[in-house]
């Protein structure tokens, strides 16, 4: 995303929260966002610019341009639209608890919308949305004797790992999808010949291993799971020596 993000001095988010000289009900930041959305759901992040968001909502480029100035704002609204979905529909009761929710409900929010995994820095983006769940999932960590410096790469480690996890899931769903893979025989029937030949080496007996014995390779949300309970049981360490 460009670094320039405001305009005349002030940034989107500010602008957005000024009341309209004349508000138009027929058109607003929130329904060139929906709609810019939708598109990205069925066609891809590629499919989505300010014209053919423009054409959908039926009016001219400069009207959608009056309430959004460009491409980088379009990908913002988008983000903080879709990041909406992270809220919990109940509260959340420690900061392990807390730090797991949010993590799962990202990887969910990623897969029904998996353009998120190819857009520039979607997760980093500073929206009102992905600010109130860094707010909520810091302020589990805070109050449990770690600096603020510590607390941060705590967060950042289960972010780090869930933005790296649910990317990897959604690229390799689309790979499938172009290959006309449709599931995971399919995809280890396409890549035996190289498989076959690479754990034939016997170099890699340990990858072997796991290729023979696995049970869960096509199980993504149990692969998740686990690997953050990885993350998290590190973040418990930390917890844990903070208030000794």
């Amino acid at each position: 995303m460009a670094k320039k993000e405001e305009t005349d001095g002030v940034s989107l988010w500010e602008r957005l929260e000024r009341p309209a000289a004349a508000p138009r009900a027929s058109l607003s930041a929130a329904r060139i966002a929906a709609v810019a959305i939708d598109i990205a759901d069925r066609e891809g992040f590629a499919a989505v610019t300010m014209r053919r968001v423009a054409t959908e909502l039926g009016v001219a480029p400069m009207a959608a341009y009056r309430h959004v100035k460009g491409k980088d704002e379009l990908w913002e609204l988008m983000v903080d639209q879709v990041s909406a979905e992270l809220e919990p529909a109940g509260e959340t009761t420690g900061w392990r608890a807390t730090l797991r929710t949010y993590a799962v409900r990202t990887r969910t929010m990623v897969l029904r919308h998996p353009w998120l995994a190819h857009m520039p820095t979607p997760l980093f983006a500073l929206t009102p949305h992905r600010m109130a769940a860094a707010e909520r999932q810091l302020a589990s960590l805070d109050g449990l004797g770690l600096d603020p410096d510590t607390m941060m790469a705590a967060f950042r480690a289960v972010m780090s790992y869930v933005q790296g996890a649910t990317q990897s899931e959604a690229v390799l769903r689309r790979h499938m999808e172009e290959q006309g893979w449709t599931s995971g025989d399919d995809t280890r029937r396409a890549l035996a010949p190289k498989m076959s030949y690479l754990l034939g080496t016997g170099r890699y007996p340990t990858y072997r291993r796991y290729a023979l014995g696995a049970a869960r390779k096509d199980d993504a949300e149990w692969q998740f799971e686990t690997g953050l309970d990885c993350v998290l049981d590190g973040v418990a360490g930390l917890v844990a020596r903070g208030q000794e």
